[in-house]
């Protein structure tokens, strides 16, 4: 069974902007465009009920389509960095999505994520990139910024144990919610404005 974790996908504007972040960085590895992604949760090598179950729970969730934006750059591994981002805009509605997505694994008794949440878009891995290297390159991208896009859904995706980044397939698509008027939705939903 494949890796699994659900993403964000990055549209294709974002992505380019994200594209021009690449060189300038000796011992990088860097992303491929089509692999750009934001983690939400890692749920990795799952059995084939496990992983029905993780599908048949995400279906569930009704959340609504929000705004993200990608701003500024930074790495993780501060004395031996391992890897260079870009950041994501803090968006209560991705933040509540992924707790309700952690929430979701726990119940269904996949260990809790030890890592806390950071939503990023990992750029590139660092094989034995100098600390003052990593450095130079940030310095000079910190002013990075993307026009905000619209998030209409979350993916469950599947990477094949390699090295570096993907490749990374989408095994599952699911929908958010269109913004409406309350009015609407409670005329279409009476029994979920009890909210």
């Amino acid at each position: 069974m494949p890796r699994l974790f659900t993403a964000l996908e990055i549209p294709r504007n974002a992505a380019l902007s994200l594209s021009l972040l690449r060189g300038g960085l000796p011992g990088a590895r860097w992303i491929d465009v089509e692999n750009y992604h934001i983690t939400l949760r890692f749920i990795g090598d799952v059995d084939w009920r496990t992983a029905n179950e993780v599908v048949d729970s995400l279906d569930r969730i009704e959340r609504p389509e929000f705004q993200l934006q990608l701003t500024g750059t930074g790495a993780f591994g501060s004395k031996k960095p391992h890897s260079v981002w870009a950041g994501v805009s803090n968006t209560p509605e991705m933040f509540a999505l992924q707790a309700e997505i952690e929430r979701i694994c726990q119940r269904l008794s996949l260990a809790p994520d030890p890592r806390k949440f950071t939503p990023h878009v990992s750029l590139a891995r660092l094989r034995s990139s100098r600390v003052e290297d990593v450095v130079e390159y940030l310095s000079g991208r910190g002013n990075f910024v993307t026009a905000p896009f619209p998030v209409p859904r979350f993916v469950l995706m599947s990477s094949r144990d390699s090295v570096g980044g993907g490749p990374y397939v989408t095994e599952e698509v699911f929908p958010l919610q269109e913004a409406r008027s309350s009015f609407a939705s409670s005329e279409e939903h009476p029994a979920s404005s009890i909210w």
